[in-house]
């Protein structure tokens, strides 16, 4: 039987969605994976297949091929467990299909079924919107993230039988619900730390208070303790507070990188980067990103 479940797939900060295909053609028993998958997707095969005998379901007992379209585009990460495993559901007619097309998921496995955080949940979000599906479905620790996204039912899970039991028709799974704006404004003005905590250094603070309010750039030197480092630290909370947009940009770049705290939704404060002073010219390129 042939199943089609969507998934998504991150390249810079921006995704593309991908269609998993899942057919049981016939055979002698093996697991096969196309579609220019990397070793982490390959492998996701004995995690699905442990993932769904522990959750209380049966290992399909057939010839399964799974194809990751569109062929051409390299497909990375575990975050494709939890879709393979609802189309292996699926093909051996352990799940209803019936709404099975209305959804993105995406996820990575543990052996006993629970469902582990994936990076990029906010670009899949955006996708997904954009391609009209009715809802997207993530790991509960991505929920707040993907939920900033408007006009979009996402649903957080922590298990792999509440994916099984939603298609099923027997949960009560409700989609996240996040005031993005309130959100973002009420948090945009709390600094664990001040510019007004600096006493004394006057000269400098005059210096990086011009920098702040013209956008210009900085060089601080000094001997180690003379408060370089605690001075820049404190240089984001004079400057002008992040816009919507810039925030979206901001959190996206971090949701990519997996520097997205867990249950965080919009970054509200402009980010700081320390690299240490011996970092190369190439190493300060990417810290720009």
């Amino acid at each position: 039987m042939l199943v089609k479940v969507f998934g998504s797939a991150v390249y810079g900060v921006d995704a593309i969605t991908i269609t998993i295909e899942v057919d049981t053609p016939g055979g002698p028993l093996g697991y096969f994976i196309v579609g220019l998958p990397d070793n982490a997707v390959k492998e996701s095969t004995e995690r699905v297949l442990s993932a769904i005998m522990n959750s209380g379901y049966h290992r399909p007992r057939a010839k399964m091929v799974v194809n990751m379209a569109p062929a051409d585009i390299k497909k990375a990460g575990a975050a494709y467990d939890l879709p393979i495993a609802i189309g292996f559901l699926g093909a051996t007619e352990q799940l209803r299909l019936e709404n099975l097309h209305e959804y993105v998921i995406m996820g990575e496995l543990s052996l006993d079924g629970s469902v582990r955080p994936i990076k990029g949940a906010l670009p899949i979000a955006i996708q997904t919107r954009a391609e009209k599906f009715k809802g997207l479905i993530v790991p509960k620790e991505n929920a707040r993230e993907a939920a900033l996204v408007n006009n979009l039912d996402v649903y957080g899970v922590e298990h792999i039988k509440e994916v099984i039991d939603f298609f099923n028709g027997n949960s009560d799974l409700k989609p996240l619900k996040v005031n993005t704006r309130e959100e973002f404004y009420d948090a945009q003005s709390v600094f664990e730390i001040d510019f007004n905590d600096v006493k004394g250094q006057e000269n400098v603070k005059r210096a990086l208070e011009i920098a702040a309010a013209g956008g210009h750039n900085a060089i601080l030197i000094g001997p180690p303790g003379a408060g370089k480092t605690m001075l820049a630290k404190r240089l984001p909370t004079i400057l002008p507070p992040l816009s919507i947009y810039e925030a979206l940009e901001t959190t996206k770049i971090h949701s990519v990188a997996g520097k997205l705290p867990s249950n965080t939704s919009l970054v509200s404060k402009r980010p700081f980067r320390s690299p240490h002073h011996t970092v190369s010219d190439f190493a300060v390129k990417l810290f720009q990103y």
